[in-house]
């Protein structure tokens, strides 16, 4: 990587919009918004968010052998079981920019770039889907999007700790501390809130002095340095508008929430607890959605290279350990236990999501959850028949309850669930046209992003619209 896109990947983990403070607050009312367009303030709040785990899963106990609605879910998915018709499971799901890949699986999860690891080719990515969505509902709130994950800041190229990247293919830092993320959101600002005002003012001079700078350098460049600067001015803009953003909802007072309710964030807790820990990060997304501080968060339950051991049901290998399995019955039954224990903790968000009102409707409703993985089978980096599953948004006009099958009208049989078979469902396609892409933009038009494709993606899928 060369020193400019070093230097891109390090100004954003740097230059992360932060406010840090220690209160809660009520749903963000009308009259708390920045002025904005009357259609926009009175329309209903449409909501996306996307949970990522890495390393794929293990097929066997997690393919449904039945398509269509009245499908029987299978081991894995079984604690979702109360939800079932709030979702559509899919199979045969890929990218085809991302078969043949490994380590860059959460890189090209919401962008379906072409990031060809192996062949050494430069680092360069596109705008996550994610973000498209940022750009037409995050006006609307205080924060455009929201970026969780397993790991602090941006990872590094080809092994990200993000599924979000801006217009230009830069990576926006994640955050992994749930008390760090609650005071962000909901806290005060340190010193107040002229004292924050000071220090975006002494930042915005710092930018522009960087952007002074990079102007005068680029007429003594050559071409190719030239467009890498262009990339790197880029990043810093980005940085900028997000300082004036945050200066522009200053003087609008952060939602309030009473003491008990936030106490749960206001204490460190480990990610050796897994399940508690990923239980916290989930509540805090539904936290930041019901009040209105942003409508777009990605969350990665884990990253290729850092994903949790679960000591509470005695599993104590790593995620990326356990994908490695070659076929070991022994780890391969810990992987599907682990694979369970994650449904577990989603079922509970999904809970959560169907729980708590949004007008006369749960938030489920006006939420679409993607879930799933950019790898299917770990042991060999096989990126075909990705384990996908899409939830609610029901008041978005999804239908759920079904099993969406791309596999089986290729196959001469039912489904045998045996390791053979699952190893032959993950590597190569069989439907070329059952792409991750096509979820993608029906989700983007169901969040009324003006997009006919994305990538390369086909149309909305039918089935569920």
């Amino acid at each position: 990587m060369s020193n400019i896109q070093t230097q891109r990947w390090l100004l954003n983990r740097r230059h992360f919009l932060r406010g840090i403070g220690t209160t809660m607050a009520l749903p963000l009312l009308d009259a708390m918004v920045p002025m904005r367009a009357s259609a926009a303030a009175t329309a209903k709040p449409r909501r996306s968010v996307f949970v990522y785990i890495p390393n794929g899963v293990n097929g066997m106990t997690w393919q449904c052998t039945k398509a269509g609605r009245g499908y029987e879910l299978s081991p894995s998915l079984k604690p979702l079981a109360k939800h079932q018709e709030d979702f559509t499971v899919f199979s045969g799901l890929h990218h085809p920019n991302g078969l043949g890949q490994a380590h860059v699986c959460a890189d090209t999860w919401l962008t379906g770039a072409k990031i060809d690891a192996q062949g050494g080719r430069k680092y360069e990515n596109t705008i996550s889907c994610d973000q498209m969505m940022a750009e037409v509902v995050g006006q609307q709130t205080r924060f455009n999007s929201l970026e969780l994950s397993i790991s602090t800041g941006t990872g590094q190229p080809f092994n990200s700790n993000t599924l979000a990247f801006s217009r230009d293919g830069v990576p926006l830092p994640a955050d992994d501390n749930p008390k760090i993320i609650f005071n962000r959101l909901f806290g005060e600002e340190p010193g107040g809130i002229g004292a924050q005002r000071a220090r975006l003012t002494k930042r915005r001079s710092v930018l522009d002095s960087v952007l002074d700078d990079a102007k005068s350098l680029r007429l003594s460049l050559g071409t190719d340095d030239r467009t890498k600067l262009d990339e790197y001015m880029h990043a810093v803009r980005d940085v900028e508008k997000r300082t004036e953003r945050l200066d522009a909802w200053l003087d609008i007072p952060k939602p309030v929430v009473e003491k008990n309710l936030a106490a749960p964030f206001q204490r460190d807790v480990p990610k050796a607890q897994a399940g508690e820990y990923w239980r916290t990060m989930f509540d805090l997304i539904v936290l930041a959605l019901r009040t209105d501080m942003t409508r777009v968060v990605t969350y990665m339950n884990g990253s290729e290279g850092n994903g949790l051991a679960i000591p509470e049901i005695q599993i104590t290998q790593a995620r990326h350990n356990l994908s490695h399995h070659n076929g070991d019955p022994v780890v391969l039954d810990r992987l599907a236990k682990s694979d369970a224990f994650i449904m577990q903790q989603f079922a509970h968000f999904l809970d959560e999501l169907r729980e708590v009102k949004d007008g006369d409707e749960p938030l489920l409703d006006r939420t679409m959850v993607l879930f799933g993985s950019g790898m299917s089978y770990g042991h060999s980096h096989c990126n075909s028949n990705l384990p996908i599953l899409l939830a609610g948004g029901k008041g978005l006009g999804l239908k759920h309850g079904q099993h969406i099958d791309y596999n089986r009208p290729h196959l001469k049989e039912d489904y045998t669930l045996s390791y053979d078979e699952w190893r032959s469902l993950c590597g190569k396609p069989k439907d070329g046209k059952a792409r991750l892409s096509n979820v993608l933009v029906t989700m983007l038009q169901k969040m009324e992003v003006n997009a006919e494709t994305f990538v390369d993606s086909l149309g909305p899928v039918s089935e569920i619209v």
